[in-house]
């Protein structure tokens, strides 16, 4: 099996057991009345379930992703003499001024 479905499976397995727990979590401490609605209910184990597949798909998405970008590989250069660029500092600047002599302020 290719190294690369392998680490999809295992992606998946992972996401899916944070899953689990995300939404055991959900239901212990009863987020935003989850529990009391998946307790209460007679149909409240699909509901659980329905919670465990989709954040399941979400989690093993996320995860994967996370393993495939932490494999990227860096082509930032190490060490050596940079040339510094040099700094241009801002100067004066003169600028001619027109002055009449029927100037008035205005209001």
């Amino acid at each position: 099996m290719p190294e690369l479905v392998r680490l999809y499976i295992r992606s998946v397995a992972i996401g899916f057991v944070i899953s689990a727990g995300f939404t055991a979590g959900l239901v212990w401490w009863d987020v935003a009345g989850i529990g009391h609605l998946i307790q209460g209910s007679d149909i409240g184990l699909i509901a659980a379930m329905m919670l465990v597949v989709f954040n399941g798909i979400v989690f093993s998405a996320v995860q994967f992703a996370f393993k495939i970008m932490a494999m990227a590989e860096d082509d930032t250069p190490r060490g050596g003499h940079r040339v510094r660029e040099p700094v241009r500092e801002p100067g004066l600047v003169p600028v001619p001024v027109k002055v009449t002599a029927k100037a008035t302020p205005r209001r």
